[in-house]
């Protein structure tokens, strides 16, 4: 009896052992639709989602973006038809404009992740990002920390900034306020200029800013890395910029170059391939059955020259993988 009782249990753990793997082994289809792919930070969480799909052979990951960040009806093409997709079993969006897609996926049953930006539907699950705030604030901070010890007594800051009404855009503009404030500085509202988060918008927008303030200014920061390094490059050459602080956001490849070839100054890093990752495993945990947090911080950190090349080797291990 005894013998027979050990065959059934070991039959048992068998077949459990069986079920599980079999669990775990369901097939997903996740869809990533991203503001765009057309940068190197977006690269990063392009990496990313494509990642997790390497590493989970079950889950099929179809990435896809607009081919600029004001591509709005292009992107809302790309929802709706995923939206109406029998196919897929999941969504990961980073939207342009998070009103509109709001609208675009009331009812949807299957589970949405928002990455990089919120949407603030009942619908979305999580949102896995960087706290663009804190973010900012912190960058904002030790932006105006910098511009004291290169000499500027009054420290007072322009923003290069994205598209207009942008909720990513205007939290970061509010953190870069608070830090540079924090700091005894003066963040200038009325002179903010917004270039769209492109880089030959924010050539025009610094242009602008020099002949207004001949003076020079203590910090320019900016939206994004692209934006800063293009601010950065059009002052060149002007002495009463040569010691001002120019701050951007991400903290990818070429804003590390950059920094370490003393043109842009510093940035505000955020993980964009963590972001790109744990998006889709948020989605997968969902399907899974498991309850998301509301918000996943990736976290976020300011590069500088001394630790610029630390994170270059970083980021191009990420794109190496």
């Amino acid at each position: 009896m005894k013998k027979l009782l050990a065959i059934v249990l070991s039959v048992v753990v068998v077949l459990s052992f069986a079920a599980c793997g079999m669990a775990a082994e369901k097939e997903y289809n996740v869809s990533v639709i991203l503001k765009t792919t057309a940068s190197e930070y977006w690269g990063y969480v392009v990496a990313g989602a494509q990642a997790y799909g390497k590493d989970h052979p079950n889950v099929h990951v179809q990435v896809k973006g607009a081919t600029s960040e004001t591509a709005y009806d292009e992107q809302q093409n790309m929802i709706e038809t995923d939206m109406n997709n029998a196919d897929i079993d999941g969504y990961v969006i980073a939207p342009l404009q998070a009103d509109m897609v709001a609208n675009m996926i009331t009812g949807q049953k299957k589970p949405i992740v928002a990455v990089d930006t919120d949407i603030d539907a009942p619908e979305v699950l999580s949102f896995v990002g960087t706290g663009n705030e804190s973010a900012g604030k912190l960058g904002g901070s030790e932006a105006a920390k910098l511009a004291k010890e290169r000499g500027w007594e009054k420290i007072y800051c322009i923003e290069i900034a994205g598209v207009q009404g942008d909720s990513t855009n205007e939290a970061r503009m509010r953190g870069y306020a608070a830090g540079i404030e924090a700091e005894g500085g003066t963040f200038l509202f009325n002179e903010i200029q917004y270039a769209n988060a492109e880089a030959n918008q924010a050539v025009a927008c610094m242009e602008a800013i020099m002949q207004n303030h001949p003076e020079g200014i203590a910090v320019i920061c900016a939206n994004n890395d692209d934006m800063a390094m293009a601010a950065a490059r059009a002052a060149a050459g002007n002495d009463a910029y040569k010691n001002t602080v120019f701050l951007g956001f991400d903290g990818i490849q070429s804003a590390c170059n950059s920094i370490l070839a003393g043109e842009e100054t510093m940035s505000v890093c955020q993980e964009g391939y963590s972001m790109g990752y744990n998006s889709v495993d948020a989605v997968v945990r969902a399907l899974n059955g498991e309850t998301l947090e509301k918000f996943i911080d990736a976290g976020a950190s300011v590069v500088s020259p001394a630790t610029a090349q630390a994170r270059l080797d970083q980021l191009k291990g990420y794109l190496s993988d």
